[in-house]
């Protein structure tokens, strides 16, 4: 849980100075939305509550596998990797019950954002960038994060040894809502269900969905900036727990060319700061859309396309984009239709919303809200209005030119380095140096055979 009740820096500083604790984990969030950090000694620590604490800035100037980027400006050899500052943010402080210390303790973690210039490329930061221009704008962003995952009965070992060949899955067959599966496999339910709870990112709903061994988890509604922590958090934890028991969980887009994607769909809406109410819900209006929601919508759908690689980050999150899997094509929205990338539920001041429903598992939660969030608040800001609603199946019908999505990373990073408005939400410093790790994720994987290409052309051709 989040420990109790930990706000400032003399709240953290009070419960780690009463803890048997030696040492305390620090976390943050590379571009990729990694977990990476290190342990601190408890005066290390205590003294960094205050003063800060440096962090070599490499983690910016590396892909996942820890190759180092040679496109970079932010950094690079050309400025030696120099250490870049931290600060610890108290209020995320939680309790880790995956792992103990002296007595039994539960270890403690916190997480962390950059300061000064690397601030400008921090994918918490920016976030709390856009929340904090929602904020002048008079509105409080909540959101909701929602994640399918697929689960193995293999270990980081055996993955490798298989070559991520003839996986064994966590269970067989389709069996979406599965009672029978969450009975028999109670047991890791129960325990992802009450890390969950023990780590202040509940599960609102737990499910089997469609496929072999594929959970879907909608965590619990929460301001933007919690929400962001809470998928943060949840990716790596339930990855660990899963470990732990023998098991591996995977949020890439899509593993198998025979099933359906993994989607992290983002659930968002506004309230106003001066009355409370929502500002997205309007009983008189079709649908109970508000005239800040149709421009909140109009804004997401009008720049989709040049967001989208920080909706899809990855080479594989395009794989996931084709017709047929339940995975939106254009920047199409409807009413309750899950066919579209965007979709409006209609409900009360307390649960009218927007879905984004275009990310894949894989992405950065931080920068995913951040896309979805922005774009949003442009739409308020220049009053845009939405195209029409999409009615039946939108994988069947064609739409405008400019409601095409990019279909590669190397498309989709074009689109956001050419985007005036990413310049202007995000800066400059953010979009280029994000597309330009895109660039390189694309550059690696053109480096590479694969086997649909060995089994095409090898002997044909």
């Amino acid at each position: 849980m989040q420990a109790e009740g930990v706000r400032t820096a003399d709240d953290a500083a009070r419960l780690v100075q009463a803890s048997p604790l030696t040492h305390i984990k620090v976390g943050l969030s590379d571009i990729d939305g990694l977990m990476l950090g290190k342990y601190l000694r408890k005066d290390k620590f205590l003294s960094a509550l205050t003063s800060g604490l440096a962090f070599c800035d490499v983690v910016f100037g590396w892909d996942i596998d820890d190759q180092l980027y040679d496109n970079g400006k932010y950094t690079g050899w050309h400025t030696a990797y120099p250490d870049a500052q931290v600060q610890i943010d108290p209020a995320s402080c939680r309790r880790l019950p995956l792992e103990k210390g002296p007595g039994g303790q539960d270890m403690l973690l916190f997480l962390a954002d950059f300061t000064g210039p690397a601030a400008e490329v921090c994918p918490r930061r920016l976030l709390h960038r856009v929340i904090d221009r929602a904020q002048g704008m008079g509105y409080d962003a909540f959101a909701a994060l929602e994640y399918e995952f697929f689960m193995f009965r293999e270990t980081p070992q055996s993955v490798r040894e298989k070559g991520y060949r003839n996986l064994q899955t966590w269970t067989e067959g389709n069996f979406g809502y599965s009672m029978l599966r969450s009975t028999v496999n109670g047991d890791f339910y129960r325990q992802l269900l009450d890390l969950c709870e023990r780590m202040d990112m509940p599960i609102e709903g737990l499910h089997t969905e469609t496929g072999p061994g594929v959970l879907e988890a909608a965590l619990g509604v929460d301001g933007a900036a919690a929400a962001a922590d809470k998928g943060f958090l949840f990716k790596t934890f339930a990855k660990a727990l899963a470990q732990q028991n023998g098991l591996m969980a995977t949020f890439m887009a899509k593993w198998s060319p025979r099933h359906s994607g993994q989607s992290g769909h983002i659930h968002v809406s506004l309230r106003d700061r001066a009355t409370g109410k929502s500002a997205f819900h309007d009983a008189e209006q079709p649908h109970g859309m508000s005239a800040t929601q149709a421009a909140f919508l109009a804004g997401v759908q009008r720049y989709m396309p040049e967001f989208m690689a920080m909706y899809a980050q990855t080479i594989n999150s395009y794989s996931r984009l084709v017709p047929g899997f339940w995975a939106p094509l254009d920047a199409t929205w409807g009413v309750e239709n899950r066919t579209t990338a965007i979709r409006l539920i209609p409900g009360t001041d307390k649960s009218q919303r927007v879905e984004v429903r275009i990310g894949s598992a894989d992405a950065n939660p931080y920068l995913a809200l951040a896309a979805a969030l922005a774009s949003g608040l442009y739409g308020i800001e220049k009053d845009l209005r939405p195209e029409q609603p999409v009615q039946g199946n939108a994988y069947e019908q064609r739409f405008p030119e400019a409601l095409k999505l990019p279909t590669t990373l190397w498309e989709a990073a074009q689109r956001l380095k050419g985007s005036e408005a990413a310049r202007g939400l995000f800066g400059d410093a953010f979009v280029e140096h994000y597309a330009a790790t895109r660039e390189w994720e694309e550059r690696m994987f053109r480096r590479h055979v694969t086997d649909w290409e060995l089994a095409r052309y090898f002997e044909i051709i």
